[in-house]
């Protein structure tokens, strides 16, 4: 046999530094099978939420070395939320971003969110979403085939409605209006003097396009994004619920990950919660001028007649904490009274 020469010694000696130069992450993509995810959400291109879940999957890309790889679909084109946690649960999607409502129904813990007035500030819920209450919130979706990421961000809900402006709790008697499809939205809405109409948001343009409904209730980043100004003509700032949102992924598609995978896309997740909930903050407090600009009269409703609000929905709050479990509420209400004392 020849011995080597000198200039394929070389070329030996340049492999090995090369291959010792490979990041861990890349080692990783190298000896891994390539996993591609789809992620399914139900929010504009134009929206804070829609920008943080591109991000979500650069960075799940960039962590992994390439060996997972995350699919956005945004604009509800994988069907609606309540399509999209359904096929979360089968595996059929891989990752879900939005709100928990469409399993609140199931998951009885979940309508805490649906409380009125629950959260003061967004500061607030954010504390106590990612605290032992959240958390424990989270965790408890393991048995529904769902692993809680965390709570990617939240907004503040207000009312729109193409009839009047709503200056007091009697304004809001007889309009028809969309509301989430949770039991505790329904009653607190028809508490209000509403008729409470549950629908998919996907079909709720077209239903306030065509009068079927009069008005329906979001965050104003929402109305702004998927252009509720051109059928709807009042806006109220009532902030009378905080609905979360989370980053969820099936517990089929978790589980076939390999732990150093499964570390660095939580990881991925928790960098993008902090840059989804400044966006939606940043955006919130822009975008009222701009609804203004595009031809919505907006009021803010009075703090009296928004008492009178709370006082209407009281019996709902209360029959439906026994239906959750008045320990549970207890408890939680105790970590926002905390948040409250140290703040």
């Amino acid at each position: 046999m020849r011995a080597p020469t000198r200039r394929s010694s070389l070329k030996l000696f340049a492999a090995a530094l090369a291959t010792a130069a490979i990041p861990a992450s890349a080692s990783l993509a190298m000896a891994a099978e390539v996993r591609t995810a789809r992620l399914g959400h139900s929010f504009a291109d134009s929206h804070p939420r829609a920008a943080a879940m591109n991000r979500f999957a650069a960075e799940v890309n960039k962590a992994t070395g390439g060996s997972v790889k995350v699919e956005v679909f945004g604009n509800a084109v994988l069907g609606s939320e309540e399509k999209m946690l359904i096929a979360t649960q089968a595996g059929t999607v891989d990752f879900y971003m939005g709100a928990l409502s469409p399993i609140a129904g199931r998951k009885k813990e979940l309508q805490i969110f649906d409380f009125p007035f629950l959260f003061a500030t967004d500061a607030e819920a954010a504390s106590v979403l990612d605290g032992p209450a959240g958390s424990k919130l989270l965790a408890s979706l393991e048995d529904m085939n769902v692993h809680g990421l965390v709570w990617s961000g939240g907004a503040f809900r207000n009312m729109s409605n193409s009839k009047r402006p709503l200056n007091a709790l009697a304004d809001m008697k007889g309009l028809k209006v969309r509301v989430m499809q949770s039991p505790m939205a329904l009653a607190s809405f028809n508490a209000m003097g509403m008729n409470a109409v549950p629908m998919a948001f996907t079909e709720v343009y077209t239903a306030l396009e065509t009068h079927a409904l009069d008005g329906y209730e979001h965050p104003v980043v929402d109305m702004f994004a998927n252009k509720m100004y051109e059928v709807q003509k009042y806006l109220t700032i009532t902030n009378h619920v905080y609905t979360p949102v989370a980053l969820v992924i099936s517990k089929k598609f978790w589980a076939s990950l390999t732990p150093e995978q499964q570390a660095a896309v939580q990881k991925a997740a928790e960098e993008t919660r902090t840059f989804q909930r400044a966006e939606e903050l940043r955006q919130a407090a822009e975008v009222v001028d701009q609804l203004k600009a595009k031809g919505m009269a907006m009021t803010v409703m009075p703090p009296a007649e928004l008492e009178n609000v709370r006082a209407a929905i009281r019996p709902v709050i209360e029959k439906n904490t026994d239906t959750i479990g008045a320990g549970f509420v207890g408890n939680f209400y105790d970590e926002i009274r905390k948040y409250r004392a140290a703040n």
